[in-house]
């Protein structure tokens, strides 16, 4: 079982950036981020998946997923060392990945405050908000 890094206080709004830097765990197959309101309330689910090459964007509401967006650009593996920017804006997130490339997601929630970061599979050596 992979930790958790957690936050329920986050004050993250439209124009701001984060920086995630960490280690993914060597014996998963995947690992998430979660921004949102809450555990059951996301806004932007983000979730490389090693053994389908492919990373997975959704949005959670409740006990109900949203329609998969899945981009095949894999540049994620277990037990690498990683630095990537998720940036919140009004109608999108952008996740700029450790080689350059970009996924876009739609803030489908509308919401304009994320007081959540949920992180599994990743051990998080710095991460900052600005």
């Amino acid at each position: 079982m992979s930790e958790k890094f957690e936050i329920t206080n986050l004050d993250m709004k439209p124009g701001m950036t984060l920086k995630i830097k960490g280690k993914i765990h060597k014996d998963v197959n995947s690992f998430t981020v979660n921004l949102g309101q809450a555990q059951d309330k996301l806004n932007l689910h983000f979730n490389p998946r090693f053994n389908e090459s492919t990373i997975v964007c959704n949005t959670r509401d409740g006990s109900s997923w949203g329609q998969e967006q899945r981009e095949s650009h894999m540049c994620f593996s277990a037990g690498s060392e990683v630095k990537f920017t998720v940036a919140f804006h009004n109608h999108e997130f952008k996740v700029t990945l450790p080689d350059g490339h970009t996924v876009t997601f739609p803030n489908r929630l509308g919401h304009n405050h994320l007081p959540y970061l949920g992180m599994v599979g990743l051990h998080i050596s710095s991460f900052k908000l600005e």
